[in-house]
């Protein structure tokens, strides 16, 4: 398990049914290591607190192994590292493998994993298809939060270690499951 891509981006304009919005979702890969605080990446922006963002989604983690199932979905070929939002591009981290609770160390941080991602009508409006939140979902290819149990720096090509693990606690798969049954 490997970090291929860390991920961040500042505060940028989005044209959502004719109103022009704030967003972080249109983030890059960065070069070296990069700080990582309680509540997120050193110059990443989280513009809405209220569903993306703070001590329970500091860092968002999305597998790249789903990047090849969406560009056939979505008929397109110039995904780039970042293009779910996310800001670590992993290998090797699934979410029918991570439980709520895994605890995992990168570079010198260690990180918690919290729970599956809800998409939302940013996502929609990046992936340029107003239909995406409901495959995305329940594919469950959603990736996952992470607060941050321990701050410091982490970068591209750094192993995933998972330190610690609940085998009775739910994967990110089965939470999704969950949500989508009720």
């Amino acid at each position: 398990m490997k970090v291929v891509a860390v991920n961040i981006s500042g505060r940028k304009p989005l044209t959502y049914r004719g109103q022009t919005l704030a967003t972080g979702i249109f983030k890059t890969p960065v070069a070296g290591t990069i700080r990582v605080h309680r509540v997120g990446l050193e110059g990443d922006v989280q513009v809405d607190r209220r569903v993306h963002g703070g001590f329970k989604k500091a860092v968002y983690i999305y597998p790249h192994e789903h990047y090849a199932h969406w560009e056939t979905f979505l008929s397109r070929k110039d995904f780039a590292f970042g293009q779910f939002g996310e800001n670590l591009t992993t290998l090797g981290l699934l979410e029918d493998e991570v439980r709520v609770g895994d605890q995992l160390r990168i570079g010198s941080v260690v990180l918690q994993v919290t729970q599956p991602r809800e998409p939302c009508f940013k996502l929609m409006t990046k992936m340029n298809d107003f239909t995406f939140a409901k495959p995305f979902f329940t594919s469950g290819r959603t990736g996952f939060y992470l607060r941050v149990l321990e701050e410091g720096e982490l970068g591209a090509d750094d192993v995933i270690e998972r330190i610690a693990s609940e085998p009775s606690a739910p994967t990110i798969r089965e939470v999704v499951q969950e949500m989508i049954n009720q």
